[in-house]
């Protein structure tokens, strides 16, 4: 027995080493005296030592083990992920053929469904006068059309096209979407040459090298042809070329993607069956040759417009249904109104390059041109030559024709479509006409892009005609007759749209109700409750949607842009007045119709031309007017008369979308 440092007895164990729990216990009473107080540690410590049972320590029994729990197989988390790995290959594969086969078809419908439903919860919550998540009214517009655009701009091909479309309807936009489309008229990116190369390979099995017989290196003997597109448009692209006979062609080259796109971007739009249809002509090039040779052949057979407007050729032998070969034209842009005026530098008695058909280059130059074009080969770019020499020396010369011609000539031409023929060039923006000067120094207006057009009915085209000249009469009983016929319950208002201005022969009972309703609120409730009447004022114009002419659609597009193209000019003719004498005339040379109605519409014609001295006293006052110092021509009154006019309707127009 030995005593313990606590006053205790405890049996000696020879030839052992001391616990562990005794060395440590031993340690900490040197180190911390404090810590090893009797009361306390030192107590407990040996309380639990002599009473605790200590065996060694022997393995447990295999029988004496419960049973071992089954291996965790995760079997959810790996369900999960394979779903997971199932739909990332999906998507990669589907991603892989949309690009490669389908040119992100599905992309874009994807990328459009998922806007539209955006743009429509941000109407739903905020299109209200006081907006929970906008400042205003006009910053939701704001932000929505930005995101439009920015949609349209990003899928490109047809979507540039129906964003076109949609600009021009500028009496139902808000002014924020207005100023934001009007930049989907600028220049469409252009497709790279390998893929223009693949098109003409797939459409006719032959190179462009055998197709054209032209060289990209300079083989003499052959013709040749530019790589970089000289144009580039929604739907396709335009490339310069000399062919081993001498012809300058432009060929148009549809971008390889738009025959895989156009169908679900139709169907993603869902767009009014007779729209689709004709969107849909726009992408063949078969069609788009048949309408230029249909419209050569009409003005070549009209002797009011022989000689006055040129129609290009189109080679068929190198055409197809998404290749165009036509006539190169050198020509003068309608947006270029400086040029045009400049005074003429060339020789007297002498036409630009190319007029009434003729060669490009006189037989003098023809060397020149060839040294021209031998210098540009090295940098593969632009080879066609450069024809400015009616500039002058200082390249300060101009056509030096008159404004009032053009726009004389482009209203003839477009009513003599409308109301005579009922074949109709639904696209005449400034970057379809070109102008050249005749050797009388007149000019001539060349017409191009002939893939969007309507054909009028005769019943529907003499109707149109009849409207047209009640219009000018003030005949408020034919019009209202017609009108109804096709399913428009307003006569004033479509009146006034087809005019582009008021139509002041009504009996003004659509504006003056709407007034009426409009109550003297504080800003932006007036705005909302403006925009919610023009709402319900679009429904109501039109009382019968299955009697509406779909004409209609794109001829107000055409007319919308003539208008736009003469107020750009300086309004120099009476655009109205030409386009009634038309409609009137139209009625008695129509080749559809009876002597007897011929004889009697004659006649009828000649009591409207007298009606129509009116008119030409409105426009004269306008133009002694600019001639003193005013600055607003008469489509610009016109234009401010119909704003105010349509103000009060909900309704605000912007035409800038039309310049240029």
């Amino acid at each position: 027995m030995i005593q313990s440092g606590l006053g205790l007895c405890v049996p000696r164990v020879s030839r052992l080493k001391a616990p562990s729990w005794h060395r440590a216990f031993c340690r900490i009473e040197r180190l911390h005296p404090l810590r090893a107080h009797p009361s306390t540690f030192r107590t407990k410590v040996v309380y639990r030592c002599l009473h605790s049972d200590f065996r060694p320590f022997v393995p447990p029994t295999p029988s004496s083990l419960p049973k071992p729990a089954p291996p965790k197989t995760y079997r959810r988390t790996r369900k999960c992920l394979k779903w997971l790995r199932n739909i990332a290959v999906g998507l990669g594969i589907a991603y892989g053929v949309d690009k490669y086969f389908l040119y992100s078809s599905l992309t874009r419908s994807a990328r459009t469904f998922w806007l539209g439903c955006l743009v429509a919860t941000d109407y739903k919550i905020n299109f209200r006068p006081h907006p929970p998540l906008a400042d205003s009214i006009q910053t939701l517009h704001a932000r929505n059309a930005e995101r439009l655009f920015d949609l349209l701009r990003t899928n490109g091909g047809l979507y540039l096209k129906i964003g076109q479309a949609i600009a021009m309807q500028s009496a139902i936009l808000p002014p924020e979407f207005q100023k934001m489309f009007s930049k989907m008229f600028d220049d469409a990116p252009q497709n790279s040459w390998k893929d223009a190369e693949r098109v003409i390979l797939e459409d006719f099995g032959k190179t462009p090298e055998e197709l054209f017989g032209v060289s990209f290196t300079g083989e003499p003997g052959k013709g040749i042809m530019e790589r970089t597109a000289r144009a580039s448009a929604s739907v396709a692209q335009v490339h310069w070329a000399r062919l081993v006979d001498g012809r300058e062609v432009a060929i148009k080259i549809q971008k390889r993607e738009i025959a895989q796109q156009v169908g679900w971007d139709l169907w993603t739009f869902n767009l009014v069956p007779y729209i689709s249809e004709r969107l849909l002509l726009e992408t063949d090039f078969v069609n788009e040759a048949n309408n230029s040779e249909r419209m050569a052949d009409l003005v070549a057979s009209e002797s009011r417009l022989r000689g006055r407007v040129y129609i290009p050729k189109v080679h068929r032998e190198l055409s197809s249904k998404r290749i165009m070969t036509a006539e190169w034209i050198e020509g003068v842009r309608l947006w270029d109104k400086e040029t045009l005026t400049r005074p003429w530098q060339g020789r007297w008695r002498q036409g630009s390059p190319g007029c009434r058909g003729a060669p490009l280059d006189a037989p003098n130059r023809q060397e020149v041109v060839e040294v021209e074009v031998i210098r540009n080969y090295p940098s593969k770019g632009h080879l066609k030559p450069n024809r400015d020499w009616w500039r002058g020396v200082n390249g300060k010369g101009g056509l030096g024709v008159s404004l009032k011609d053009i726009m004389q000539t482009m209203v003839d031409l477009f009513s003599a479509q409308m109301f005579l023929w009922g074949c109709c060039h639904c696209d005449p923006h400034p970057g379809n006409i070109f102008i050249r000067r005749l050797p009388s120094g007149k000019p001539e207006l060349v017409l191009i892009d002939h893939g969007l057009y309507v054909q009028m009915e005769p019943e529907f085209r003499h109707q149109y005609s009849l409207f047209w000249k009640s219009l000018m009469t003030f005949d408020n009983k034919t019009i209202s007759e017609i009108v109804r016929g096709w399913g428009i319950n307003n006569p004033d208002v479509f009146a006034s749209a087809t005019l582009m201005k008021p139509y002041t022969g009504g009996d003004g009972s659509t504006s003056a109700g709407i007034k009426r309703t409009m109550s003297a609120k504080e800003q932006r409730e007036r705005t909302y409750e403006m925009q919610q009447q023009m709402r319900k004022g679009i429904r109501e114009i039109l009382a019968d949607e299955k009697k509406w002419p779909r004409e209609l659609i794109f001829i107000g597009r055409n007319m919308r842009i003539v208008q736009g193209n003469n107020q750009y000019l300086g309004a120099p003719v009476n655009r109205i007045k030409i386009m009634g004498n038309w409609a009137s005339r139209s009625l008695a040379d129509s080749p559809d119709l009876s002597y007897g109605s011929k004889l009697m519409n004659l006649g009828r014609h000649m009591l409207f031309k007298l009606v129509m001295f009116s008119t030409d006293v409105l426009f004269y006052s306008s133009k002694v007017a600019q001639i003193f110092g005013r600055k607003s021509n008469l489509e610009d009154d016109m234009e401010a008369s119909m704003k105010k006019m349509v103000g009060d309707m909900g309704f605000e127009l912007n035409h800038n979308v039309f310049e240029g």
